[in-house]
């Protein structure tokens, strides 16, 4: 009996921390993509740079060489940023800026309509 609660219980754990995973990936994907957008066109210019540098001192088609480079850098700092978060045990439900994830609206961005006197009773 105690061996299959200790089973369950291991389970649930193991379930929990793919999932914080999952989620972390997911969260500091869109991060670098939004809020890094100038992150990105710095490390495509420089990547332009390199590109044509690297044309003329490799065989190679150079610029499959460095875009290459530059998304494993990018996927590789998403995975180990997001696996170094679910190991230290932060669960995304207790960081305040991802509020979104509970499904509870802000109380300070909530919208009120000029209507809602009106039509608020209906929807409830």
């Amino acid at each position: 009996m105690e061996i299959a609660t200790r089973e369950n219980l291991t389970k649930s754990y193991s379930l929990e921390m793919v999932r914080n995973f999952l989620i972390w990936t997911f969260t500091l994907t869109v991060c670098l993509l939004v809020v890094g957008f100038p992150l990105i066109v710095l490390m495509v210019s420089i990547g332009a740079i390199m590109a044509i540098t690297l044309q003329s001192l490799l065989s190679v088609s150079a610029v499959l060489l460095v875009a290459a480079c530059l998304i494993g850098a990018n996927v590789l700092a998403v995975l180990v940023g997001a696996t170094i978060l679910t190991l230290k045990g932060v669960n995304p439900r207790d960081v305040s800026w991802l509020n979104w994830l509970n499904g509870e609206p802000d109380p300070l961005h909530t919208s009120i309509y000029a209507a809602c006197p009106l039509t608020c009773e209906f929807t409830k």
